[in-house]
């Protein structure tokens, strides 16, 4: 079955930085876009950043944008998030999601069950 397994959040003061991983299994991942998702307290989850099954390809959410770096290592079933210049705002829950073939990044059809990512002074 698929698994996604997230980790690498933690409390990070204003203009820290922090990386994200996910561990997969449970499926070809060499073959699948993926994404990462948040969710804030209170609020539904928001599409963040998406890359293509090859690593080529990335996008972004205007409000990350030039501040979060995604990618993936297919060798090792890994995606990462590298997450510079963090603000208050970006303190959310953290999952990685696994995009149905062909579809939108947008979409996911499994997600992990997440990493808290902390940003306060």
């Amino acid at each position: 079955q698929v698994q996604l397994v997230e980790s690498g959040g933690g409390l990070v003061q204003p203009g820290g930085s922090l990386r994200l991983s996910c561990a997969a299994s449970g499926f070809t991942f060499s073959s699948y876009a993926m994404s990462w998702v948040r969710q804030a307290p209170g609020k539904g989850l928001e599409w963040v950043s998406g890359i293509n099954s090859g690593g080529g390809s990335t996008s972004y959410a205007d409000s990350v944008k030039g501040r979060f770096t995604i990618s993936r290592d297919n060798a090792k079933n890994a995606l990462f998030l590298q997450m510079n210049n963090l603000k208050p705002e970006d303190t959310a829950v953290y999952h990685c999601a696994k995009v149905p073939w062909g579809s939108d990044w947008s979409a996911y059809d499994y997600w992990g069950q997440g990493t808290q990512v902390t940003v306060s002074s």
